[in-house]
């Protein structure tokens, strides 16, 4: 079908290394040199980020001014400032906004509409979130935690530990990919008359949609997973009675 050509994707197999052909050894080329370029960037701009740090500017505010924020939003979720926490709060943040608003770039696509980027980034928050509750409560006290408060709990509270990678997983991925497909749709449909496409261009629609669908709601969903990120550490490390 023409119209999901947009959809479709190329792929990488390993297919040829074990003389067999399975789904899971199809990598999704695009996702892949997708990612990288946007290490790519993040690189490019901590060497920018640490060259404004030396001078006066307005680029140098607005660097501070990030990291004060992720700063506060650490002493309000744990009581106290705690360096790692903010850090990879404030690291998974600028990756996944980043991923999101990529197709400002032209030929960039998001890796974070593809589901195994998005688990992958849950999965991450998931063993740094029982990494940290571990090194708080210690060994003991977090696998007596599965079994409170009945022995017989233990199944439920271990799928409702696992529950949460699905949760942000999903939750980011539906929402990028959702937008994708709009604005993917949106542009198929518009292409095909020229004049369609003046009046669009010119009166700005095309800008507000991207704006939306691209600046507005990746910078948003990436400042969410990183908001339950923490939330799931502080709820962890806290303890339910706190």
């Amino acid at each position: 079908m023409k119209s999901a050509e947009f959809l479709e994707t190329s792929h990488w197999s390993l297919a040829p290394l074990i003389g067999k052909d399975y789904s899971l050894l199809r990598i999704n080329s695009e996702t892949v040199t997708h990612t990288w370029i946007i290490l790519g960037i993040i690189i490019l701009l901590i060497i920018c980020a640490r060259l404004l740090l030396k001078r006066t500017t307005i680029g140098r505010f607005v660097i501070l001014q990030f990291v004060s924020f992720f700063v506060d939003l650490t002493r309000q979720s744990f009581g106290t400032f705690i360096f790692s926490h903010c850090v990879f709060a404030a690291s998974i943040f600028v990756f996944i906004a980043l991923c999101n608003i990529a197709p400002i770039i032209p030929w960039l696509d998001e890796p974070t509409k593809d589901l195994n980027t998005t688990l992958a980034l849950g999965i991450i928050a998931f063993i740094y979130t029982q990494a940290a509750i571990i090194k708080q409560q210690g060994i003991r006290t977090y696998v007596g935690g599965f079994f409170k408060p009945f022995f017989i709990m233990m199944p439920l509270n271990i799928i409702s530990k696992l529950s949460s990678i699905i949760s942000i997983s999903f939750r980011l991925f539906g929402n990028i990919f959702g937008g994708s497909i709009i604005t993917s749709i949106w542009f198929n449909v518009i292409r095909g008359s020229l004049l369609f496409e003046t009046i669009f261009l010119v009166s700005g629609l095309n800008l507000l949609l991207v704006s939306f669908f691209t600046l507005f709601e990746g910078v948003l969903q990436a400042f969410v997973f990183a908001m339950l990120t923490i939330t799931y550490i502080s709820i962890g490390v806290q303890g339910e009675g706190h």
